[in-house]
């Protein structure tokens, strides 16, 4: 499956994304690290980072990776997640990446 034509971010360096069903009319994406890590035997670790409803074109939040959460602006998301992040941690969080 392909991600969503308005999806806006590009994989950060080492991940890629990866696009499953999750329900009818309902995608979900995630994020691939390739790094090898020692405690899985060098398997491709994967995360949730959200859904799409491709039927009402919404993107959501992931509660965890078996349940969506509440609709989120595209802009509002970054290539990591599309889990809001928390204004008094936003400067900490962004130093942080840079």
């Amino acid at each position: 499956m392909e991600l969503p034509p308005d999806f806006i971010h590009e994989p950060p360096k080492g991940y890629t994304y990866e696009v499953k069903e999750f329900k009818r009319n309902v995608l979900s994406i995630w994020t691939c690290n390739h790094c090898e890590f020692v405690y899985n035997g060098g398997v491709t670790t994967k995360c949730i980072w959200g859904f799409y409803n491709a039927k009402q074109r919404k993107y959501y939040t992931p509660i965890n990776s078996r349940k969506q959460g509440k609709v989120v602006d595209i802009s509002d998301t970054s290539p990591y997640t599309a889990m809001q992040i928390l204004k008094p941690l936003a400067p900490i969080i962004s130093n942080f990446y840079e």
